[in-house]
């Protein structure tokens, strides 16, 4: 895909833990549980996806204080379980609304996934909203991983680095 280029933006991973918020499907009677922790790599998203209770999704998220408004996109350094993941984007910091997602899959290796602006799809409770329109650089105020692949069982995902990049 090669996004590369000038701009770099690297979102420090190691701001704490108390920047990162888990929102499992518990808020609509789920019991999912998903959380962040540190590792000597950097971070690692990790849970128990429950598909009991109508539920089937985990994820985490946190604010980003950075100004993006010449980001194209996002690279990745991870490794994860071999399980489909969603990268989100949101405007604002509100805790519910229109999300910008955009779906790999980790190998069980260490990996570099880079997603473009224009891969995102806007999403609002599982829903496609075309009329969200596309990702706009500079109003991205939150991201944050989702697991929702209806896979019951264990899973976790290592995360080095978060690297927003473009012109």
């Amino acid at each position: 895909m090669g996004l590369l280029g000038v701009m770099a933006i690297v979102i420090a991973l190691d701001m704490g833990l108390e920047h990162w918020r888990a929102i499992n499907d518990g808020v609509m009677g789920g019991v999912s549980s998903g959380r962040m922790v540190a590792t000597q790599e950097g971070l690692r998203f990790e849970g128990e996806l429950s598909l009991e209770n109508n539920g089937g999704f985990a994820s985490v998220r946190r604010l980003v204080m950075n100004d993006l408004a010449g980001a194209r996109g996002v690279r990745l350094e991870l490794r994860g379980d071999g399980r489909s993941y969603q990268f989100r984007l949101r405007p604002g910091n509100q805790f519910d609304g229109v999300a910008w997602s955009a779906a790999f899959t980790t190998n069980g290796n260490w990996q570099t996934v880079e997603l473009a602006f224009d891969e995102f799809q806007p999403v609002f409770r599982g829903r496609i909203v075309p009329e969200a329109g596309p990702v706009s650089a500079a109003e991205i105020r939150q991201l944050g991983f989702l697991l929702a692949d209806k896979q019951p069982g264990a899973f976790a995902i290592d995360i080095r680095s978060i690297e927003f990049i473009g012109d």
